[in-house]
This record gives C-alpha cells, structure tokens and sequence, in this order.
C-alpha cells in the first residue's frame, strides 16, 4: 500500500511538475508568437505599400515621357491621334467612335455591325478584334460624366499608364512570392524601370493590345506562383485560383494572341506535370482555367472560330485523352518511365494536331494561317508567301539583336540571371532524376518534405516559364517583353533565395543560416544601390528633355480629307496609314492593320499592286472591285530603301507576282519581266493612259492622293 501510495503522489508529482513547466514555457511562446505576428503584420505593410509607390512611380515616369516626347497636352487634337500611329490608331478609333455615338446601346450597334472599317462590308468588331477594353472605357468616361473635367485622350492614355503600376506591382509581388522578401521584390520593380527600353513601349504605341494584355499576365503568374506553394488552406486554394482565372480572362480578352501566349504557359505545366515537378491536380486545374478563359472570351466574341480553332484547346483535350489512355504514368522503374513519359509525349502531339486540324476543317477556318506560315518561315522554310515575309521582314519579327544583352548587363540583370537560371537548371535536373528514379516520392511526401525539396513548385514553374519565353524572345523581338520583365523577376528572387545562397555556401563548407541571411540581404541591397546610383542621373534627364510633335505632311493629309472628300468615301492605301485616316477622319477604308482575316488579308495583297508592276487598266479595275473613291501612295513605300533587297514591299509583290526585282543582285530563275512598269512610279508622269484612270487631286512631299475615274472613256 504504502508503494502504491507513493507512486500515486510522484505520479502526480511529475504531472504537476510538466504542468507547471508547460504554464511557465507557454508564455515567452504567446509573446514570440505575438511579436512574430507584429513583424510580419509590419513587413506585409511595409512590403506593400513599397510596391504601390514602386508602381505609382512607374505610371508617373511613362508618362510623363510621353507628355515630353510629344509636348502632348499643347498639340492639336488631330496630332495627337496621328501620334497613334499603325494599329493604334484603330482600336482608339472605336473608343471615340463610342464617345460620339447617340448612346451606348447604338454605339455598341454600330460596332457590331461596322460598314465603315472595311469597304462593301459588314463586319462585326467585337467579334474580329479585342476592343472590349475601348467600349469599357467609353462607357465609364459617360457614365461618370468626365466631358468637363477630363478629356477623353487622357482618360484613355491615364489608365493605360496606371495599368503600369498593376504590372509591376505583380512582378513585385512574385519576386516577392519566391523569395520570401519584399527586397527582392523591390529589385525587381528597379530593373522593370532601368530597362524600359525593353520591358515595356507603353509610352510611345499606348493603344497596343499587348500593352492593355501583360500586366494582367503578370497578375496571373504571381496567382499561380502563390497557388503552387505546398500547404495551402483551402480558402487559400480557391482564392488563389479566383486570382488566377479573372486575370487569364482579361489577359486573354484584351489581346488577339492570348492563345499562343497560353499555349507555351500550357507546354510548360505539362512538361512539369510528366516531370513530376507540380502535382498533377493542380496542373489540371490550371488547364480548367485556361480553356475556361477562352471559352467565355470566345462567347463574348459572337464565337470566334479563331479561339475555338487555337492548339490551346485542341492541346488541353488532347492531354486529358491522353491521361485517360495512359495510366499509372508514374510509377515503375527508371527506363520504364522514361518510355512512358515518350510515348505519352508523342500522343498528346499527334492527337493535338489531329484535334486541330479537325476542327479547323469543320469550321472553315483560316484566320490564323498566316501565323503558321511565318513560323515555317522562322524555321528555315522557304515559302514565297507574301504575308509570312511581310512579317518576317519586319524588324520586330526578327531575332532579338545582340544589344540587347550589352543593355540588360549594363543593368546588371543579364550576369546574375543567368548564373541562376544555370544554377536552377542543374538543380531542376537532379530533382526530376531523383523523382523519376523514385515514382512512390511524390505520393509519400509529406508537407515538411516537400519545403526541403530541391526545387519548389512554385520556382520549378517560373524556371521553365523563364526559358520558353525567352526562347520566344530570341526567335522573334517583338516577344521580348513577355521575357525582360519576368527575368526581373527571377534574377531578383535568386539574389534573395536563402535556398541558393545556402547552396552555394554549403559548396564552399561556409554555410550557416547566419550567413546565409546575412548574404542574401547584403547582395539585394548592393545590387538596389548600385542601379539607383547608376541610373537616377540617367532618368532625370529623360525625365527633363523636351521634344515636340512633328508631321507636318501627315497632318496636312488628314486636314485635306476631312474638307475636301465626302464623309462616306473610300480610301486605299496602306495597312498604317489608313489606321490614322479613320481615326482622323472617320472615312470609309478598303484595308487596315488588323490582319487575322483571311480575307482582309487577300484584300490587302489585292490593294498593294499599287507598288507592284501591273497596268493602270488592272489597278483601276481592282480598287474599284472593293469600291475605292481615293488611293494614296507614299513616296517612302515606293522607293523604300529602309529594308533590304528582297524585303522592301515591291521586292515581296514582285516575287508574289512572279516578276523580276528591280536593281542588282539575284533573281529567282522562274522570276519573269514584267510587261508593266512599277504602277506608283509611273503614275507621277501624268501619261494619258494613267491619268484617264487616276487624277491627282492631292501632294505634298511625302504623299500622293488620286481620285478614282468612275467611269472610263476608251
């Protein structure tokens, strides 16, 4: 008894010791976790508000050097949208075209419903272009009543700059994501703006779709950096997601090429997918997300077979056919995998095409031919296609020049990101051996696991977002900006990375968390002083410099056509110059820069034969054939000297037509001479067999305007 006894008092002697022990203990854990929770309440504040002053700061800086560049706010009102040059111009022309319609509803009719953009037809413009944007806008600037307090360019231009401080403060935010600090997202913001030459031509072609289309982009990458991270609530989860899904949407209803951009983004998720790098629900989800996206824009576009013909949908339902086919991809041995993974490759490419080409032929669809047909011309093949090389003969559709680089190192960004990328690259592939030699690792891997792994989810996307896009970029310039921007953000994420800091230190047997955190501070700090320091000079003296708006020609141009040509009259010319006649003018064109119409495409190679060799008798009867009134020519067209032999539009219609280029060098041997002489060349003459077809009714020294004769006398 008395042993029982005393084993019931030290029993419950230790009990109430471990009581006593847990009381005291539990409160310096109540004030750390209270403290940690003031610091971080403090951090997120601080973090925050740093990238909406960082984005604010952007907005004001292309803007104001537009306002420099053009002297904007004290040119005349037919200047400034002259300075909307190319396809800017149109799309702003339906934003005023909203403006100064009755009301919305008839303004939203006359869109759909256009009989003005291209001559003897009707065309629907919210189903062929993406201008919801421009009727958005337009509705807001009445609805709020802005005619006296605002005018309506500015309204239109101000919010194009303020989507700016949405665009970085997104790559802040995912730097930010990635690293764990929003020091890294600061640097990233920094390197946005030192290298505007190259992230962003926000300022100077405002009214692009892309410009209107990436900053949602980059909302969207940071919503999927976030929805990546392992041990997500629920709530987490489905918020991040929300993220995700409304910013693919405006992303994708904002610009014409959402679903090339999304294709490569869907090509990186299923090379992680097969790699085991990004569980495959959550891959699947973003799948969802995606062909949901283009589906309800495809809706709001009266159903535009462009969008339901993309190889984003056709690749979305061929990977899903392809799981069902092919299960228990991830398990087996190592070769065993391997060859899975081939052959599930290969059938998701051939059912891909072969989903594609069957719903192109069931919709009779060739809007986006040209597309492919540049991409073979990217390749190597030779195609005598006339609209794959007047793409390819574009600068902006040529590789990425080599100055670039000399740029981006001069701002410090090109050295570290790609000593990250190769670091993150090495790392990468050890883990996917490691997955693919262990098919069970993934299944078993508990939250704490997955923090240790190699590489996060989250940075495995954003690695293999980096490298497709960059590929891209160096394919073809004018892509340049869905990569310069996220290499700030990547490069500025690995200056902050307690993971590759740590790595690295472990290499050298130098490594401590001390260390790590003392390193990982000091280098972003460096790297934020050294940009601030080097550029600030730089940037107060473009901030400075005044220049002012000069086309004295062009304006002259448009000023004569609105006093001296019927308000429905048909004009022919070229893709850019006619954008700026029906924004300044309002009349009637037989082309423009909006190219994703095969028609409008034929169109277009019909109505250039101005600048091709072809009879005044031919050129006559095709601008009449599409009901043209008046035909401009410009003399920087016809004796075009900035490309080269070969790629100066007379050289693409001379070959399209099978005659023989004019000057020196090689010609085809199935090129031929023409029988004509070059039509805009010879026109100026004023030979009688020209002139009873065409009279000159307007000159200055850069165009030449013609009336058409209606009838001709033989």
């Amino acid at each position: 008894m008395t042993t029982v006894r005393q084993r019931k008092r030290n029993n419950a002697s230790e009990q109430s010791h471990n009581s006593n022990h847990t009381i005291k203990t539990s409160k310096p854990n109540v004030k750390g976790t209270t403290g940690r929770s003031s610091w971080s309440a403090l951090c997120y504040t601080v973090g925050g508000s740093l990238a909406l002053c960082l984005g604010l700061v952007t907005s004001y800086y292309v803007a104001t050097l537009h306002e420099n560049d053009l002297w904007f706010s004290s040119i005349k009102d037919v200047e400034r949208e002259i300075s909307f040059r190319t396809e800017c111009g149109l799309y702003y022309s339906y934003y005023k075209q909203m403006l100064h319609s009755p009301s919305i509803t008839q303004g939203v009719t006359d869109l759909i419903y256009d009989n003005k953009t291209e001559s003897m037809r009707t065309i629907n413009i919210l189903q062929r272009m993406n201008v919801y944007q421009e009727v958005l806008l337009a509705v807001i600037y009445q609805a709020l009543n802005l005619w006296s307090h605002l005018e309506p360019v500015y309204f239109y231009i101000y919010t194009l700059f303020g989507l700016q401080a949405v665009y970085v403060a997104a790559l802040y935010i995912n730097s930010w994501l990635l690293s764990g600090t929003w020091l890294s997202g600061s640097l990233a913001a920094l390197w946005y703006i030192v290298n505007r030459s190259d992230t962003t031509r926000v300022e100077f072609t405002i009214p692009l779709r892309e410009n209107w289309a990436l900053p949602f982009f980059a909302v969207q990458i940071a919503g999927i950096s976030y929805f990546l991270r392992p041990g997500l609530t629920s709530l987490k989860t489905r918020l991040s997601l929300l993220v995700v899904f409304i910013s693919t949407f405006f992303f994708s209803l904002t610009w014409q090429f959402n679903q090339f951009v999304l294709l490569i983004q869907g090509l990186a998720l299923f090379a992680l997918d097969c790699l085991d790098l990004i569980p495959t629900n959550k891959v699947r989800s973003l799948y969802m997300i995606q062909a949901a996206s283009l589906v309800l824009v495809c809706v709001l576009q009266f159903f535009n077979t462009m969008i339901l013909g993309s190889l984003l949908l056709s690749f979305i339902l061929a990977v899903v056919i392809a799981q069902k086919i092919q299960k228990n991809l991830k398990s087996g041995r190592l070769h065993r995998r391997i060859w899975s993974l081939c052959v599930h490759v290969a059938i998701v490419l051939c059912l891909t095409a072969v989903i594609n080409v069957l719903v192109k032929k069931a919709l009779n669809l060739q809007s986006d031919e040209h597309i492919f047909k540049f991409i073979q011309a990217k390749m190597g093949f030779k195609l005598r296609d006339f609209d794959a090389k007047l793409y390819l003969c574009e600068e902006p559709f040529q590789l990425l020049p080599l100055d670039t680089f000399g740029r981006l190192s001069d701002s410090f960004l090109l050295y570290p990101y790609v000593i990250i990328l190769f670091f993150l690259i090495i790392v990468t592939a050890i883990t996917v051996f490691y997955n693919l030699s262990n098919p069970s690792t993934s299944k078993k891997m508990n939250q704490q696991e997955q923090k240790t792994c190699l590489v996060r989810a989250d940075v495995a996307y954003n690695l293999m977002h980096s490298i497709l896009f960059g590929g891209l970029a160096i394919s073809t310039m004018r892509m340049k900006y869905l990569w310069t921007s996220h290499m700030c953000v990547l490069a500025s994420f690995g200056l902050a990375s307690m993971e590759i800091w740590g790595a690295a230190l472990r290499l050298l047997r130098l490594h401590t968390p001390q260390r790590t955190s003392a390193l990982r501070y000091s280098a972003s700090i460096l790297v934020v002083v050294a940009v601030v320091y080097k550029f600030w000079p730089r940037i107060a003296e473009e901030i400075s410099e005044l220049r002012e708006f000069y086309d004295p020609d062009t304006v002259q141009l448009m000023n004569w056509i609105k006093s001296n040509t019927p308000n429905n009259a048909v004009f022919a010319g070229s893709m850019q110059l006619l954008a700026g006649v029906k924004l300044c003018t309002g009349r009637i064109l037989t082309n423009h820069p909006h190219y994703e119409d095969k028609v409008l495409r034929d169109r277009t190679k019909q109505v250039y034969q101005v600048y091709a060799k072809r009879s005044p008798e031919d050129v006559h009867s095709i601008l009449r054939s599409f009901g043209t009134d008046y035909v401009i020519l410009e003399d920087s067209i016809c004796y075009e000297r900035r490309h080269g032999r070969g790629c100066r539009l007379r050289d693409l219609l001379d070959i399209n037509n099978g005659h023989i280029m004019d000057g020196p060098g090689y010609n085809d041997p199935d090129l031929k001479p023409s029988p004509s002489p070059r039509f805009c060349d010879e026109l100026k003459r004023d030979s009688p067999s020209y002139t009873k077809y065409f009279t000159r009714v307007f000159k200055n020294k850069t165009f030449h305007v013609y009336r058409l004769s209606r009838k001709v006398v033989k």
